[in-house]
């Protein structure tokens, strides 16, 4: 095969995504047949040795795209230095062991449901640019009874310490006693943003569900449970297989 450019063999191996293979390269990390490597620089896997920290570089992943019903309690993590469960440890071991699997983006350890999961590190970033516009949709149990004033500032996006948050689309579902459920849709995804958000607006958070990826849904999968993508969600996201 033709020498190609070593970011796009390190993000087809599923190591990462292009952008995080120039930073290994232009940190020196990278090597040819025992040479360190530059931006720029191409190889051919058929011919060549690549290494990356002095590991070889394994040949490009079948590419996969899982969705996986998070429970609330285990990590959105490859690994975990303390032995607490993670999203791979749900998976059977064909898949926990050399396919390159890693969490498209995050769901807090608290939170549960709808996380895709894939060994591509291109189509990662894909999924998790902004400009691809995938909205999420979530269901949310608050404290309290939130006024329809307290709904109108978070749809219009409540500042957080980072700064302004973008709008979402924020509706009530039902009011339980001295708690209520809302759908959230949303089209960021900052660290624990809803949590962080409803404790502001003085609602904490009591359960937080992720119901779809854009228009990829969790539909009947049981929590712990996952499955493959077809096409016709593969395309529906933009990410055509």
């Amino acid at each position: 095969m033709p020498a190609e450019r070593l970011q796009k063999l390190i993000a087809a191996a599923g190591l990462c995504s292009r952008r995080s293979a120039e930073t290994l390269l232009s940190q020196g990390r990278v090597c040819v047949n025992g040479r360190t490597a530059g931006l720029g620089d191409r190889a051919d896997p058929a011919s060549d040795a690549i290494t990356v920290d002095g590991r070889p570089l394994r040949p490009a992943a079948h590419p996969l795209l899982l969705l996986l019903n998070k429970p609330a309690g285990v990590l959105c993590s490859c690994r975990d230095p303390q032995g607490r469960a993670t999203v791979l440890d749900l998976l059977p071991p064909e898949l926990r062991r050399g396919q390159g699997l890693h969490p498209v983006g995050r769901l807090d350890g608290d939170s549960r449901g709808a996380l895709l999961l894939t060994n591509q590190g291109d189509l990662t970033l894909r999924l998790t640019h902004p400009r691809f516009g995938h909205r999420k949709t979530y269901r949310v149990w608050v404290a309290g009874a939130p006024a329809p004033s307290t709904l109108e500032r978070w749809a219009a996006g409540v500042p957080l310490e980072e700064g302004p948050s973008q709008p979402v689309l924020v509706g009530r579902r039902r009011q339980q006693d001295d708690r209520c459920q809302l759908e959230l849709v949303m089209g960021e995804g900052r660290n624990r943003q809803i949590r962080r958000t409803a404790a502001l607006l003085g609602h904490p958070v009591l359960d937080l569900q992720r119901l779809a990826i854009g228009p990829v849904e969790l539909g009947t999968l049981e929590e712990g449970q996952w499955r493959h993508l077809d096409r016709r969600e593969w395309r529906a996201l933009a990410c055509d297989p």
